[in-house]
């Protein structure tokens, strides 16, 4: 009876571990920035600056010359990708934003090209039925937007300024779209200035560029610093990709990505198992910024105790300039810098690869 009672305290007391874990994270979650307030907070530098001149192209391969536009029409952007609940939720009032435009205004979907393909955006354009022009976006269009949530929505007067970035599918939303459409017809000076260069890109044989990164300890890493000889591993990853990605949501005929779940969480254990036992590696994991803060990541580093040097990438640079637009990813470069291997996923080679680098 003794060894009972005891084996049901400890069981008890487990229990009890486990339910106040559960009810730290779900209060670390209710504490967390709603998309609203990503969106405004994105936002802020953008409202009433000059949008810019970009020339993008739709998944049918017609071009569109934004910068043509400003004076002319005003612009609607809504950022969205097929895994976002919220971006479904809001087709039917995108979709009715499109047939109600009329001339007054150009509306365009940007898939975030997030984790998505050319096929998983046709497949839920068909889907959701959108008739409107549709954008994968390669880069260019986050960083001119600042984007930090989907859907983000982008509203551009006639007079080609910014007027409005928010989350919600709502009566503020509405207002920007019809306030935007009253401004005045010619674009202000300085309308369609300052777009986005030519983004450079870094990939297999390429040397890492001078990017220094302020990782979560408070440390500084710089890419170029190869003076002690090791080669270094960029591990491009998500901090809510193991738990957004396992969650079916039938309401929203959104069916989870288990595959892709499982793929973030095995990659971040081997990472964790690896950098424990491999010396003589320089690691960095690189969160993207999309749906993630700071402060989310170090909840994140503190559930599971990865063992690398972690940094934020807020404004997606990093991630753009690697070309990374699924995680999770892995870059290898040698110790002389040059990127050598680029693993996308799950790669039970990965350690085999990492030794034959350092031994070069």
């Amino acid at each position: 009876m003794r060894s009972s009672r005891t084996s049901v305290g400890r069981t008890a007391r487990t229990a009890s571990c486990v339910g106040l874990a559960a009810a730290l994270w779900a209060a670390a979650l209710a504490a967390q920035p709603t998309g609203q307030e990503r969106a405004e907070a994105a936002g802020r530098g953008l409202v009433g600056s000059p949008a810019p001149a970009l020339v993008v192209r739709t998944i049918e391969g017609k071009s569109i010359d934004l910068g043509a536009l400003y004076g002319k029409q005003a612009v609607y952007l809504k950022f969205w990708a097929t895994w976002c609940g919220p971006c479904r939720a809001q087709m039917p009032h995108f979709e009715h934003a499109y047939e109600t435009a009329g001339d007054g205004i150009a509306v365009i979907g940007v898939d975030t090209g997030f984790n998505d393909s050319l096929a998983d955006v046709r497949a839920a354009i068909g889907e959701l039925g959108l008739e409107m022009p549709t954008v994968i976006d390669d880069g260019r269009l986050a960083a001119a937007f600042n984007l930090r949530v989907t859907p983000q929505h982008v509203v551009i007067g006639r007079d080609g300024r910014i007027a409005y970035v928010g989350h919600l599918a709502d009566e503020k939303l509405d207002a920007a779209l019809r306030a935007a459409q009253s401004t005045a017809g010619r674009a202000d000076s300085g309308a369609g200035a300052g777009a986005p260069g030519v983004i450079v890109r870094y990939g297999l044989g390429d040397r890492l560029p001078d990017f220094v990164a302020p990782t979560l300890d408070g440390s500084r890493v710089r890419l170029r610093d190869a003076s002690d000889g090791r080669p270094t591993v960029l591990v491009f990853m998500s901090p809510w990709c193991e738990t957004y990605y396992a969650t079916p949501r039938p309401s929203l005929s959104l069916p989870g990505r288990p595959a892709l779940a499982t793929s973030c969480r095995e990659v971040r254990e081997q990472v964790t198992s690896l950098a424990h036992r491999r010396a003589g590696v320089r690691w960095l994991g690189v969160a993207s910024g999309l749906w993630s803060t700071p402060e989310e990541l170090r909840e994140y580093e503190t559930q599971h105790a990865q063992g690398i040097p972690l940094t934020m990438d807020e404004s997606g640079e990093w991630f753009r300039a690697f070309d990374v637009t699924r995680v999770p990813t892995i870059l290898i470069a040698d110790a002389s810098g040059k990127i050598v291997r680029r693993v996308e996923g799950f790669d039970e080679g990965l350690e085999s690869e990492i030794a034959r680098v350092r031994s070069r």
